[in-house]
């Protein structure tokens, strides 16, 4: 007969036998494979530590990272936003593989994206619903002088559960991951009281001017007009909604509203002129960091500026517009590419290659 002591260890030493069997068959690699951008204009595809998460993250497996205009300007340095080193990346979807002990709402498999915001949801601004101004705001993929926050090419990424968003079936995760440049967009449109038949001029037909454009048309914008000095964007920016297009713009258009998309003294400049007195600007882009403003124009006529930095929660909103194909983002997608071939990428749209527009790699 068997002792109880004797049966009692034997149970012990199986259940921990199975129990370092299914460690050993379900740990993951503890190294990953990331892009990183090394020195200014140089990216490294190599292996390195896979992020932690805590108790109110997730880990996810990055399915796709769109290559963004703010990643391509920041590579040389001239934004001083990407400091190397730094895994850049802030436009991503993927699929939750990990998730911390006070995670609710999500769980292991679930296909997300999130915001490229991390904000702490404890400051006054973030209690406002005003998460963009956070006091402790970080942005995935950004490395300056105040901090260092990997992004999204890399194979794993963590991030805080309160900035992750569910994708819905239908939608791809390629499409999924372009949520966060239309969250841009809606957010600059949701704060500059566009009223039904407004005349709007977006000066910048990059990316988020076509979607600034197209959601000025969903809203009933009576005229939209485009303007961009590369007469190649005209054709797109007329099938997202403008109703004219023009390579620069003169005093006198009698505008009630105006969006600048690039972020230089001339387009600002140009967004000012374009409007009535007592028109209404809203600064979207910020390529630099200082600008001359002709404010004696601003006072005199009694133009209201508007700065719009980031979003505050469109992305439910931008989830269903692409979800029900109410905006196209399949038609900005040039490329879809191994995050291996990620530095050449780079180098095409840094030399401005014709033809391409949204490069999305995928790790």
């Amino acid at each position: 007969m068997v002792s109880y002591g004797l049966w009692a260890g034997a149970v012990m030493f199986i259940k921990t036998a199975v129990t370092l069997l299914m460690t050993l068959l379900t740990r993951r690699n503890t190294i990953m494979k990331a892009l990183i951008l090394k020195e200014y204009g140089k990216f490294v595809y190599e292996e390195t530590d896979d992020p932690v998460y805590g108790p109110d993250e997730v880990l996810i497996k990055v399915a796709a990272c769109a290559i963004c205009g703010s990643d391509i300007h920041g590579m040389d340095g001239s934004t001083g936003r990407r400091i190397p080193p730094v895994i850049m990346g802030h436009e991503a979807s993927g699929t939750i593989v990990e998730a911390g002990s006070n995670v609710k709402g999500f769980r292991k498999g679930d296909r997300v994206t999130f915001d490229s915001t991390i904000y702490c949801g404890k400051c006054a601004y973030c209690r406002e619903g005003k998460i963009n101004l956070c006091d402790d705001r970080r942005v995935l993929g950004v490395s300056c002088s105040e901090y260092r926050q990997n992004g999204a090419f890399a194979e794993y990424i963590t991030v805080p559960q309160r900035i992750l968003y569910p994708i819905p079936d239908s939608l791809s995760l390629e499409h999924a991951a372009m949520a966060e440049p239309l969250a841009i967009a809606l957010h600059a449109v949701n704060i500059s009281d566009v009223r039904i038949n407004s005349r709007a001029v977006v000066v910048g037909a990059g990316m988020i001017g076509l979607l600034i454009i197209k959601l000025l048309s969903i809203a009933g914008c009576k005229e939209i007009t485009a303007v961009d000095i590369d007469e190649s964007k005209h054709e797109t920016a007329m099938a997202f909604g403008a109703t004219k297009t023009l390579t620069s713009i003169k005093t006198g258009t009698d505008a009630d509203l105006s969006f600048e998309a690039v972020g230089i003294g001339p387009t600002v400049n140009m967004a000012v002129d374009c409007l009535k007195k007592g028109g209404r600007l809203t600064l979207v882009g910020n390529l630099s960091p200082d600008i001359m403003m002709p404010l004696q124009k601003i006072v005199t006529r009694g133009l209201i500026l508007k700065g719009s930095c980031a979003s505050t929660g469109e992305y439910p909103d931008c989830i269903d517009l692409i979800a029900d194909k109410r905006i196209d983002m399949g038609s900005f997608i040039s490329r879809t590419a191994p995050l291996s071939e990620g530095a050449s990428w780079f180098k095409r749209l840094y030399e401005k290659e014709k033809g391409l527009m949204k490069v999305i790699l995928c790790p």
